[in-house]
């Protein structure tokens, strides 16, 4: 038996073929596009949605259902499920400070730090979830690859149900703080400490927020429930100042969209400020959160500021160690999300994170002898689902049809979480983590306060270079049939850098602005190649090239530049501006947030497209790269007349370069329609991105009783693709010491644990990690073992765990006392945006649900 150390495995795994784990695929047919023509998004309560899937009148469900329908459904032999942990759920807390009229308790870490152990969270999993969750107790989940990073550190810190401790820990703090209890209620000034807790309606988070308001009253705090559906608790947390007290608590919902193996995002957006997610949102005239060493961490983590993955690996433990120590955030589960379907459904690419609701699943999904498909969702359009691509689609209902109609120029590999080229290649040369590359003299920077190209400073240097080459986007058009160019990434770069660094936009969008500055300072060259190749010049390095690549694509490959422009013309160049971009400006401003898809939205900006078509104006200085021109008017004015045709036709202004396009989409009847997109440019066909099922790693059996007199090793047989490394933490239950940690590779199927040293007899907990090189995909598994030393060996049966399969095949039922496994991997969403926090960071962030 081989034992090898975790940097040494972190350091061997790589990507493989999407070949090695694809099933065969049969493509309905060759056209250019997806392998259906039409895709139906409906919406179905999820009290209906049940008996409309077993009906027929829809092929798959995208909400995540309740497990107690999901149950029942599995017992259908006309349905399949997809399962996937694309649901991550949590409780922010408001750390604002007090204020004359109102104590807030959470300003106080040590109560913060107490919710940890008023939250059950083994009873939300087993009861209310019936097992198809897992607990959670940090940003990562025991479904996600960076969990062996921090596993351990979250053993230590023994963080459980102890409402004792809870409440203990509450009453020192508040009394300290000068509250007092008076009948078994907390006062400060004779008033009572009330918390405004916002608790959503249409799930399971109901019944979590109620268990927790049951703690939090036995713990002498006055909860007023407050029950709101999606668009109005998004609306009463995220876009409100915190010093307001419109909430103190709030049962938050994310959604997954991508498989992430290396995270530098969720760990921002979860725990650091300087990222726009924590309370106060960045927005000018709030109340901030602040933490300058989480914010200094996290920029670290976040821009490849480390020398080699360990550093990266101590850095990701010190800050996860922080968040927890701050505990404004404060995680409960991960659920296991089954999607129904139809079985006559073919094609079903898996990812492991997000299931169905992923980049691959519509591009490839096809009912035999049908050319549309039909999807079920809880709400097609809510009056939080923002269409603009700048600072919108921070939803799940409209990232879920979103998706579907853009082409991103780099994805995350949907079985190992590496990044990949998808319609953009790329090559990377770095001379990180130490040295530098010199820019060439004919690279430019945009110049916000000039408002055009100009070359960089002689001498100016980079950590790495990344040329990309877009030709299999400027050999083709976007959907309203003008062919993209390198005059759209020209502007989408522009504004990036315009929304940052100009004064004017700045000061309207001042989240966006002070998000982007951190990232944006680490561009620091472009050099146009040719039509169709752009070398980006960053101060990033990352161990993995194809990380680099990642965080070099600043172009998203969202929408054509005249869009962009007729948007900012909107936003930032009208004496009356009626929209912004993001939500918080919009309620600074009392403006509303600009969507493409609504109405009186677009019909606003059809009548700017008019006026610059009439007075024949374009942003030239866009264009004009070292007196070169990569736009005329001509083309500009036939742009304009494209996207007024395309409004004219379909009454909205959603154009981009995916497969489908968006032909209706209606938020009060809560309906859309995608088509395929079958322009002979298009460059992908059905199959050219299908990848199938994959074999996860299983914990199969752990012998639970050891006689030292005889054995020197406890035996755990597995099965996965190979080579596997088995994580494993042996703990003393009532002292809590480690006892023995390490990592072993199993050899044929069987992974021995060896037991060195001076164990005395006893049981012990042993908590191991199954994990491979194929995918980013973890298996969790916890046990008691028995340690003996008798002359006489004792033959105990092994226990035996049942794995569930996530896979697109119908899958059995569990026994309700039944425990899944943890078999799924980590994810992060995956949404493309034009202005560089949204871009750097939302493709990667998870969305709200």
């Amino acid at each position: 038996m081989k034992r090898i150390t975790l940097a040494y495995i972190l350091a061997v795994l790589l990507l493989i073929p999407a070949s090695a784990l694809a099933q065969e695929y049969q493509p309905p047919h060759t056209q250019p596009g997806p392998a259906v023509d039409v895709v139906r998004f409906r919406n179905f309560a999820e009290e209906i949605a049940p008996a409309a899937i077993e009906k027929g009148d829809m092929d798959v469900y995208f909400y995540n259902m309740r497990v107690s329908k999901v149950m029942q459904l599995e017992k259908n032999p006309d349905l399949t499920f997809v399962r996937a942990p694309s649901t991550m759920l949590s409780i922010i807390l408001n750390p604002a400070p007090s204020t004359e009229d109102s104590f807030n308790p959470f300003q106080l870490k040590k109560v913060r730090q107490a919710i940890q152990y008023l939250i059950n969270r083994d009873f939300i999993v087993k009861e209310i979830y019936k097992g198809r969750a897992v607990p959670m107790l940090a940003h990562v989940s025991p479904f996600e690859y960076d969990y062996i990073t921090i596993f351990d550190m979250l053993e230590a810190r023994d963080i459980r149900y102890d409402p004792e401790l809870g409440r203990r820990m509450i009453a020192e703090a508040l009394t300290e703080a000068g509250a007092v209890m008076k009948d078994g209620k907390w006062y400060f000034n004779d008033k009572p400490i009330v918390v405004k807790f916002v608790i959503r309606t249409e799930d399971e988070r109901r019944e979590i927020g109620e268990a927790l308001t049951a703690e939090l009253e036995k713990a002498g705090l006055t909860v007023e429930r407050v029950y709101h559906p999606f668009a109005q608790a998004i609306l009463r947390v995220y876009t409100t100042d915190p010093a307001e007290f419109q909430w103190h608590l709030y049962t938050e919902g994310w959604g997954r969209g991508a498989v992430e193996k290396y995270d530098f995002a969720t760990i921002n957006q979860m725990c650091a400020p300087w990222l726009g997610n924590m309370p106060g949102w960045l927005e000018r005239g709030y109340w901030q959160y602040s933490n300058k060493l989480l914010d200094e961490l996290g920029q670290r983590i976040f821009k490849g500021e480390f020398s080699d993955r360990r550093e990266r690996d101590q850095l990701y433990r010190r800050m996860t160690e922080l968040c927890l120590e701050e505990s404004v955030r404060i995680w409960v589960a991960t659920v296991l999300t089954s999607y129904p379907l139809n079985k006559d459904v073919k094609g079903i690419s898996e990812d492991l994170g997000a299931g169905v609701r992923s980049l691959w699943f519509l591009r490839n999904a096809y009912v035999e002898g049908e050319d549309e498909i039909t999807i079920g969702h809880l709400w097609v359009w809510t009056s939080r689902s923002i269409w603009n691509p700048v600072a919108g689609f921070n939803d799940v209902y409209s990232v879920d049809i979103w998706r579907n109609l853009v082409d991103p120029p780099i994805v995350r590999h949907p079985f190992t979480g590496i990044p990949m080229p998808f319609r953009a290649k790329y090559e990377v040369e770095t001379a990180g983590p130490e040295g530098r590359l010199k820019i060439p003299e004919d690279a430019v920077v945009w110049d916000a306060e000039q408002d055009k190209w100009v070359r960089v400073q002689p001498g100016t240097e980079a950590v790495s270079k990344v040329t990309f080459d877009y030709s299999l986007y400027t050999n083709a058009k976007w959907h309203h049939g003008i062919g993209i160019s390198m005059a759209d990434i020209l502007y989408a770069i522009a504004q990036i850098f315009e929304i940052a660094y100009d004064e004017d936009k700045s000061r309207v969008e001042v989240a966006i602005s002070a998000t982007s500055k951190p990232i944006l300072e680490t561009f620091k060259a472009f050099r146009i190649v040719d039509d169709h190749k752009l070398e980006v010049y960053v101060d990033f390095w990352h161990f993995d090239e194809n990380y680099i690549a990642e965080y070099a694509s600043l172009w998203g490959g969202a929408m054509p530049w005249e869009l962009l422009y007729l948007m900012d013309k909107e936003v930032f160049e009208k004496p009356r501006p009626l929209y912004t971009y993001s939500d918080t400006a919009a309620a600074r401003l009392a403006r509303q947030q600009l969507s493409l898809i609504l109405k009186e939205h677009v019909s606003v900006l059809r009548r700017t497209l008019l006026d610059l078509i009439r007075e024949r104006e374009y942003p030239e200085s866009f264009f004009n790269v070292l007196g070169k021109k990569y736009e005329t008017l001509d083309n500009a004015l036939a742009r304009y007349e494209a996207l007024l045709s395309w409004f004219n036709q379909r009454g909205h202004m959603v154009v981009s370069s995916g497969p489908f396009t968006l032909e209706t989409i209606d938020p009060a009847a809560q309906y859309a329609e995608l088509r395929a997109y079958r322009d002979p440019s298009y460059p992908f066909k059905p199959g050219d991105w299908f990848f199938g099922q994959v074999q996860s790693p299983e914990v199969t059996s752990v012998s639970r009783r050891v006689n030292l007199a005889v054995e020197s090793s406890i035996t755990v047989k597995v099965r996965g693709e190979q080579p596997l490394y088995l994580s494993y933490v042996l703990r003393n239950p009532v002292t809590g010491a480690e006892v023995a940690s390490g990592v072993v590779e199993p050899r044929e199927g069987v992974a021995e644990i060896p037991l060195e040293g001076d164990i005395p007899a006893g049981f012990y907990n042993l908590h191991l990690l199954l994990y491979s090189d194929s995918v980013s995909r973890v298996n969790e598994h916890k046990t008691t073992i028995e340690v003996v030393e008798e002359e006489v060996q004792t033959t105990t049966p092994a226990e035996t765990t049942t794995p569930t399969t996530v896979a697109t095949e119908v899958a059995e039922a569990p026994a309700e006392d039944a425990e899944i496994p943890t078999l799924l991997p980590i994810v992060a969403a995956l949404v493309l945006v034009a202005a560089a926090a949204v871009l750097l960071t939302s493709r990667r962030f998870k969305k709200r649900t």
